[in-house]
């Protein structure tokens, strides 16, 4: 009988024992079942994973992955017929940025479940590749203390259903995911504006043509009472003129003194601000500047007109 009691005792102990941990682990259980952020997710929308890992869910100790992100190797850029523009791996894979980030400064949201579909890119050996600007490629340290590549200062990630180079099938996930261009930017497969602005590392808010090819000022030109170009001749094969442009097909460019004119020899030319502008043979790609300051007369374009860098009268 001492036996019996002794052991239902010590069944009675466990039980209650079992049900402490039950409730810890019921009262606990929110944290845990907020990892999941995307198990009622509609399927593919694998977005709202990433959402959660940028509030915070899921990063205590022992949880970050602290596996190395796979490299990124030659980056370069490719041309989807859907989408654009893109930047791709060593490998040709897509690389994606995420809404939940951001590049100023370079912050990394995307952790657990949401790096396992969205794996971070290494920044160790990424190079620079043809079409790539090596000023705008960065690094930021993970939580996990890991460097992550950044492009334009954004964080940069794979999509784990992309199996083959070549595959866009993150584009748009959870309206949060998207291709990266060249420029740190949403690869788009609209149009570009006929006249937009990017952001130049060392020449900061700049205008660029449809083709994101740098818009400049000559100096020698005058705008007021009326745009007149001093740039003839021989002086047009070095410096095309930039065609007329809707102000309804401009984006971040200021609408004010927004218009066109006829040059002596017919030819109609854009100006902002009233100032003509054109563009430079000597820009080989998207995101060349390399009219900036050319003879002491031409410069980049500021969204306002102003040219930059150009010295003061």
């Amino acid at each position: 009988m001492k036996t019996s009691w002794r052991s239902a005792s010590l069944v009675a102990s466990a039980a209650v024992v079992l049900a402490l941990m039950t409730a810890c682990g019921q009262d606990g259980g929110g944290a845990t079942g907020s990892q999941n952020v995307g198990a009622t997710a509609a399927p593919g929308d694998v977005g709202d994973l990433g959402a959660g890992a940028g509030d915070g869910v899921g990063t205590g100790a022992g949880q970050v992955s602290a596996s190395a992100p796979e490299p990124a190797g030659k980056l370069s850029v490719s041309t989807d017929a859907d989408f654009g523009e893109l930047v791709t791996d060593g490998a040709g894979r897509t690389l994606y940025r995420f809404d939940a980030d951001t590049a100023e400064p370079p912050k990394t949201t995307c952790e657990n479940d949401c790096a396992t579909k969205w794996p971070p890119v290494g920044a160790d050996d990424a190079l620079a590749g043809e079409g790539i600007d090596e000023d705008l490629l960065g690094e930021v340290t993970r939580p996990d203390g890991t460097k992550q590549l950044t492009i334009g200062g954004w964080p940069a990630y794979r999509y784990a259903k992309d199996t083959a180079a070549g595959d866009v099938k993150g584009q748009g996930v959870g309206k949060k995911w998207y291709a990266l261009a060249a420029d740190g930017k949403k690869a788009r497969a609209e149009p570009a504006a006929g006249l937009s602005t990017r952001k130049d590392p060392k020449l900061g808010e700049i205008v660029v043509d449809k083709n994101g090819m740098t818009v400049y000022r000559f100096m020698k030109d005058e705008a007021w009472p009326k745009p007149v170009s001093a740039c003839t001749g021989a002086c047009l094969e070095k410096w095309p003129v930039v065609a007329p442009v809707e102000a309804n097909d401009t984006k971040g460019v200021e609408k004010k003194g927004l218009m066109s004119f006829t040059r002596p020899d017919g030819a109609a030319q854009q100006t902002i601000d009233c100032w003509p502008i054109y563009t430079f043979a000597g820009d080989k790609k998207a995101g060349d500047t390399n009219g900036q300051g050319v003879g002491g007369t031409w410069y980049a374009v500021k969204p306002d007109g102003k040219p930059v860098g150009a010295p003061k009268k």
